[in-house]
């Protein structure tokens, strides 16, 4: 992928949904909800302070993060889905073992 986020706007891959539930039943994907779970695929250099300096993101490329339902705007590069928000639309860093979801 060839885009460079500008400030402090990050580019986030969405993860897949789980295709079955706990107890074993098929869910369509006519009714499944997107995933609030995302791996931060580029970040831009950051915002800048009332006294010009850029201010640093305190989250990098590879971080699985958790965003709000309505968060971003997608975006098709290179004929995959993206969303595009700034780091205030994180709600926060997922660490551990990501057994629930796999990156698309």
């Amino acid at each position: 992928m060839k885009f460079r986020p500008l400030h402090d706007r990050v580019v986030v891959r969405r993860v897949t949904a789980l295709e079955k539930s706990a107890g074993g039943i098929i869910i369509p994907d006519t009714v499944q909800e997107k995933p609030m779970e995302g791996e931060i695929v580029a970040v831009g250099p950051g915002a800048r302070s009332e006294e010009g300096a850029i201010v640093a993101l305190d989250v990098t490329a590879g971080d699985r993060v958790l965003f709000g339902k309505w968060s971003g705007a997608e975006v098709k590069i290179d004929g995959e889905e993206f969303l595009i928000m700034k780091e205030s639309d994180l709600m926060g860093v997922i660490e551990g073992p990501h057994a629930l979801a796999k990156v698309a």
